[in-house]
């Protein structure tokens, strides 16, 4: 029963969440909820820096999503959402803080996939 206990609180530590982004609507979704966030009612936008970055983004309703930018980088169609987004809310009005994060976080994903294209075609 022991062992049966350590190793279901060793897959909860290790389930790593599902980030799925529709138009409007990011979602993490972890072991035992859904965390949504609507992008049209922005804010606020962080990068969180420390030993795993995030961007963080809260909603005026009270929602929040954290996306790793590991995952935006994996999942190109997933890569720039945040940053359309969050040029929507800006256009609307809604967002006060961080609207230059998205951009920042895209710009270093960009940074990152040609420096890995350059490594891979031997251009380094």
């Amino acid at each position: 029963m022991l062992w049966a206990a350590l190793g279901l609180l060793l897959f909860a530590v290790l389930c790593p969440c599902r980030i799925t982004a529709g138009r409007g609507r990011p979602a993490a979704r972890g072991l035992l909820r859904e965390h949504l966030v609507r992008t049209d009612r922005l804010v606020s936008v962080r990068c969180v820096d420390g030993v795993s970055q995030r961007l963080v983004l809260r909603d005026a309703f009270g929602g929040r999503v954290e996306l790793d930018p590991a995952t935006l980088v994996a999942n190109p169609p997933l890569r720039y959402r945040p940053a359309e987004d969050t040029r929507l809310s800006v256009a609307s009005g809604s967002l006060t803080r961080g609207g230059a994060a998205p951009g920042r976080l895209a710009e270093r994903v960009d940074r990152e996939t040609a420096r890995a294209v350059f490594e891979v075609s031997g251009l380094d």
